[in-house]
């Protein structure tokens, strides 16, 4: 491994054991329906919060996970999962629940693949048997957080994305006989600001982040771009997406339209209204846990990267004008 390296090899390649995946009502009529494990009827969840209920989807995402492993929470060395929530509250009140040892992690909506990149390091060099990993998001809290409550009905350009209501969690460990999901490789991503400042445009303010981080994976695999069947960023939508496969170009990287996909742009249906696509802490989550892991053991795709991006802002920094530090981080992974 190279001096100052952003790339970890796992030569264990630790294993994706098993899967939890849960949605909304609004996820329900997307066009991955059938890759999720179960569906909630409204945005309640049956709690008199939606903080609450996004807590309840971790829970529920957690408990499926285990289930399909006949596991039970003492079984699991650490958690390791965030949300976009103040303080994460709705990932620690889970974990208040579970009483998992926990690693309460924020890289926004590459919080996803920051937590499988940390449970296969972990993993790899037997810190663990077997580690947690996942993370959430709810369409209503995070409104409410960063734009406008939902009730409020207020306008949102093009550019806006639509937050996903979901929770995708991964039980990550060694005991795995046969051809199974592994982490082989992941690139931790850098902060990058290209002075952006329109919360209503995550895309665009993500995708040179993502770009970074894929050109920086490449380099320091040695990979080509073909090496991978499919190379899938994590929200960057209509706008974003556009803009990567520009800055691709620009970069000589060789990466075909058909071979970039974009979570953002998977989870729902073209008739859904939710302007340049999906986003959240939870988009890359369920389709990473749910649909492109599926299509792995269907025998579709062998080799994945999934970067997920992430905008670093707060309610706070957008209020004192400061511009949108983005962040992205891959991991690939494997059908061996």
């Amino acid at each position: 491994m190279p001096a100052k390296s952003q790339t970890w090899t796992f030569t264990n390649r630790p294993a994706i054991l098993s899967t939890g995946v849960v949605g909304g009502p609004f996820e329900k009529k997307g066009q991955m329906a059938d890759d999720f494990d179960r569906f909630f009827e409204d945005l309640w969840i049956g709690e008199d919060s939606y903080e609450k209920a996004q807590r309840k989807l971790i829970e529920e995402a957690v408990g499926i996970a285990l289930k399909k492993r006949n596991l039970k929470e003492t079984d699991i060395q650490f958690f390791l999962a965030g949300d976009l929530i103040n303080q994460i509250t709705p990932t620690s009140f889970a974990a208040r629940t579970n009483a998992i040892p926990y690693l309460g992690l924020f890289s926004a909506c590459a919080t996803s693949m920051e937590s499988l990149a940390l449970a296969a390091f972990i993993v790899n060099h037997g810190g663990a048997e077997k580690v947690l990993a996942g993370a959430s998001s709810h369409n209503a809290t995070t409104e409410k957080q960063f734009r406008y409550p939902t009730e409020y009905g207020g306008q949102k350009p093009p550019t806006a994305q639509w937050t996903v209501t979901g929770a995708g969690f991964a039980v990550v460990g060694t005991e795995e006989n046969g051809p199974a999901p592994r982490i082989t490789s992941a690139t931790i991503g850098k902060v990058l600001d290209l002075g952006i400042s329109d919360p209503f445009n995550m895309g665009g303010a993500m995708a040179p982040a993502a770009v970074d981080t894929i050109e920086q994976h490449l380099r320091e695999t040695g990979r080509d771009p073909s090496y991978y069947d499919l190379i899938v960023t994590g929200d960057l939508a209509k706008i974003g997406r556009s803009i990567a496969l520009d800055l691709f170009k620009q970069r000589n990287l060789d990466i075909r339209s058909e071979q970039f996909q974009d979570c953002g742009l998977m989870v729902y249906d073209k008739s859904q209204p939710v302007q340049a696509g999906a986003s959240g802490a939870g988009c890359s989550a369920i389709v990473l846990y749910g649909h492109l892991l599926n299509e792995m053991k269907k025998g579709r795709y062998q080799k994945i990267l999934l970067v997920a991006t992430g905008a670093l802002l707060s309610p706070l920094s957008y209020q004192q004008g400061e511009t949108i530090p983005c962040i992205a981080h891959a991991c690939a992974i494997e059908y061996l």
